[in-house]
């Protein structure tokens, strides 16, 4: 049997070793690709998806190696199935979507607990809208009774925050003359005069309500008092919100409550690259692009960033919250 000589291993040693070097090379420049499901082209998640997936991708100087995009799609209820289901790595939701996901309640009654639902950030409010024509006499929740109000669309979120609000108020849906109309039909209908009042959760101001404001004339319907924060002390996904006087034209500053607007992902996502993906979204450059990017994102703060998350955080941004002292 013949014995290698020493050059010969030198050389068998050094081949072996570019490649380990090569493959580790190779692996370190693989781009690592973070979808973020947003809503409609037309609506306020799918901007605001585009400015974030910018600031946290290597490319605009966020995450080493981070191919971020956002990916149009049906909303929060999609954007939560398709995260729990691996087909994205992360989504908007509505905070009152996320919850009712992860508790297996409201939209998500009788289709089981998604568990290993976890938040990343709160973004922005959605403030809830009670809409009404200025003559119809509706000064409070309470006087809906009887009246002719959309709820919004059987299966969506503003139809299970309506029937909550009316609750908290000693109504059900059954004291009012319910309708089920997406809020741009429901607009028609109060420009009309075939509806007196509708329920829409957004951020202000919204187009259509600002159109009506202009064209008709509205007003909105105050959700305040003691049974609000009966409310807000029940549900901890809402909370207390302003619509600021001349926000919509003639209507004054009205006290309302609001959803919020967040970032979740699943808990089978790496802590550290959660961690360096909300470190990022945290970072100056992305604070001047968030300021300038879009209306909304002057209102996606530090400080809001753990408000409203009645579902966990994931330990990657609880991780980066503790340090930054935004959780006790």
């Amino acid at each position: 049997m013949s014995f290698m000589t020493r050059k010969s291993r030198l050389a068998i040693g050094a081949m072996l070793g570019a490649i380990a070097l090569g493959t580790t090379v190779a692996m370190a420049q693989a781009p690592a690709f973070f979808r973020i499901g947003t809503g409609g082209t037309a609506g306020t998640y799918y901007p605001v998806g585009g400015l974030i997936a910018n600031t946290i991708s290597a490319t605009g100087g966020g995450v080493p190696g981070l191919v971020a995009t956002a990916v149009s799609s049906n909303g929060s209820v999609a954007n939560i199935s398709a995260v729990n289901g691996g087909s994205l790595e992360s989504g908007f939701s509505q905070s009152d979507v996320a919850y009712w996901a992860y508790t297996g309640t409201g939209l998500f009654e009788g289709k089981g607990k998604i568990e290993n639902l976890r938040a990343v950030a709160t973004l922005y409010p959605e403030t809830i809208h009670l809409v009404a024509t200025k003559d119809s006499g509706i000064k409070s929740v309470t006087d809906l009774k009887g009246k002719r109000v959309s709820l919004d669309e059987p299966g969506s979120g503003t139809l299970v925050d309506a029937r909550i609000v009316l609750g908290a108020y000693g109504l059900t849906e059954k004291d009012v003359k319910a309708e089920y109309l997406k809020p741009g039909p429901a607009g028609d209908r109060l420009r009309d005069g075939a509806l007196d009042a509708y329920f829409f959760v957004g951020g202000y101001p919204t187009g259509a309500i600002s159109e009506l404001a202009t064209s008709s004339g509205i007003t909105l319907v105050p959700i305040a008092g003691p049974e609000a924060d009966k409310l807000l002390s029940e549900y901890q996904f809402f909370s207390k919100d302003t619509v600021p006087a001349g926000t919509y034209r003639d209507v004054p500053e009205t006290q309302t409550i609001s959803v919020n607007a967040q970032w979740v992902t699943s808990a089978n996502q790496p802590e550290e690259l959660v961690y360096n993906i909300v470190k990022a979204l945290w970072s100056d450059s992305a604070r001047a692009a968030l300021d300038a990017g879009h209306a909304k994102g002057k209102l996606i703060t530090l400080e809001n960033a753990t408000s409203g998350t009645a579902i966990p955080l994931h330990p990657g941004a609880e991780k980066f919250y503790r340090e930054k002292g935004v959780l006790n």
